[in-house]
This record gives structure tokens, sequence and C-alpha cells, in this order.
């Protein structure tokens, strides 16, 4: 098969389209043929070497989280699966033509969603939906600030905090928020608005996607009691809240969510925009754009 190959950390010429051989299957997995891949911030940080101390990449190595396609290999243990099956999941090694996936942690592309734009959801939407649920566990009646709400762990997250019956307000920059508008929060925030954040009241958590200055500034903004949660590393400034609650959120395969998040995009209650779609040999263009930021997801299709 061919597949984007890693064989140093560095920039995105790093990435090689090169013939490598077939994966193989144990009793408990599927062989998926590739419809598509995404790029994922977690992707060119691999690629990088920035996250090599979380996960290395072992040269030659290919990289990548997401994926969906058709089954074409059904392990000799599983069941509920068959060869034709159109798939998600949240795997490793994606960018390449064919990915071993365990069936254990593979979801059923549900009819109507179209395959290679399904692999735009698994990551960031599970990423969103536990940063939710598992880490700022969220009430009904109680108010979250969503930071960064217009990415697509963002929008899971907002979406998430919706159903939960929570006050749900969209931070964002203000450039942002003519799109932050259209998310479904109950309200918007521009975070480098001063004056707009001084008026910010004291509530019960932060669910941060953003990090940095932004999250140091955030964490004191969670009453006491209040648990201020993320997917990006907790804020330098913590340990100065101690009467705030840290959580650091990681996505994990969890096949009802995503089933469950794929229909909800599909019932179009919310949306992982797609900014383009190029083919997976062009993985490298691919990065090159996400990394730069300010874009819907990058597709690589293969």
């Amino acid at each position: 098969m061919k597949a984007v190959v890693l064989h140093e950390y560095g920039g995105p010429d790093k990435l090689k389209w090169e013939d490598v051989d077939d994966p193989k299957i144990g009793e408990n997995d599927l062989l998926v043929r590739l419809s598509a891949s995404s790029v994922n911030p977690v992707d060119y940080k691999m690629r990088s070497g920035a996250a090599k101390e979380r996960f290395p990449v072992e040269f030659p190595g290919i990289i990548g989280r997401d994926v969906s396609g058709i089954v074409r290999e059904v392990g000799s243990k599983v069941t509920g699966f068959e060869p034709g099956d159109k798939v998600m999941a949240l795997a490793n090694h994606t960018y390449a033509e064919l990915v071993v996936v365990p069936a254990a942690e593979a979801a059923h592309v549900p009819e109507g969603l179209d395959v290679v734009e399904a692999a735009a959801l698994p990551l960031v939407t599970l990423t969103g939906e536990r940063l939710i649920t598992l880490g700022t566990k969220i009430q009904a009646g109680q108010t979250v600030l969503v930071a960064g709400a217009t990415g697509g762990v963002g929008r899971s997250a907002v979406w998430t905090a919706k159903k939960a019956g929570a006050t749900v307000i969209a931070g964002v920059r203000k450039k942002q928020l003519k799109e932050a508008a259209e998310i479904g929060a109950d309200e918007v925030l521009a975070l480098d608005d001063d004056e707009a954040m001084e008026k910010l009241g004291f509530i019960d958590a932060v669910a941060d996607a953003v990090g940095g200055e932004t999250a140091e500034m955030l964490i004191g903004k969670v009453k006491q009691g209040g648990i201020f949660a993320s997917v990006v590393g907790l804020p330098s400034n913590a340990k100065m809240h101690p009467t705030v609650h840290v959580e650091l959120v990681r996505a994990k395969p969890d096949v009802a969510a995503l089933e469950t998040l794929a229909a909800d995009v599909l019932a179009g209650k919310f949306k992982i925009p797609i900014d383009r779609m190029i083919p997976l040999e062009d993985a490298g263009e691919g990065q090159a754009a996400a990394e730069k930021g300010g874009i819907g997801k990058v597709l690589l299709v293969g």
C-alpha cells in the first residue's frame, strides 16, 4: 500500500508518500480501506516533535488519528461488522491507504452521512464531548464558558453542554463573534475584549481549548468550588487558584458517544466545518495550511 511516512521530526516536507507493507490484522481487528483522514493539531505536533514527550514517533512512522472508510477484512473473532461496512474511528497510523482498527473502537457511519466527511468527526467530537462530560461535569442550570468555541473541539463542547441543559457562553476572539453567534451558544464573549471580560461574573466552569494567557485569565473567573477543564494543558497559574478544581482531558475511543455525535451532526444539531479536501499524498500541504490556523477541517482523501 501507499502511506505518508515520517522518517524524522521536522516541517511538513518531512511527510513522504511511499510504498510500505500492508498491515496485518489480529483476530479482534478490522482492516479499513481509507476513504479519508483529517489533520488535527496533534498530527503536526507529532510530525514536528513538539509532542514527542507524550506521543513519540517510532521512525519510520505513520501518524494520524482520524479514519473513515470501508471495511475490507474482519478478524476471526469480530462480530457486528462485515466487509463493505462504512466505519469511522479514533485510531492510530491513519495517514495510509489501509488502516487497522480494533473492532471495539470502530463506529458505523450513519446512513446519510458522507463517508469522507465522517473523517472530520472522531477526534474533535470525542474531545469536546469528554471536555464537558468528564472535565467540567456541568449540570443543567449551571453556566460554562467554552474557550475556543468556533473550533471543532469547541463546537462539540458547546453542543454537549447545551444537551446537558447548561447555559453556554462561547468564548472567542473579536473577529470570530459573527461566526460564534451561529453555533448555538446562549451568549458570545470576546476573550480579547478587556471591557467585556471585566463584566463577566464568576461562573461554574470553563471548558478550555485555547490555553496560554487566555487560560490564565479565565481560571480567575471560575467560582470557588468550580471546575476549570482543559484539553491543551493546565494554566501555569493554576496553583494560585486552590479553590478551583482543575481537570486535564484527553480523547479516547468511545463508540457510543461517536455514533451519537455523528447522528447529531447528520441531523444538523451542530457541525464541524470542512475547509478543504486534498489527496492523502499531499498531507504535508494539508498540515501546513492547518498549522496556520483560522480554517475548518482539512480532510486527506485516500
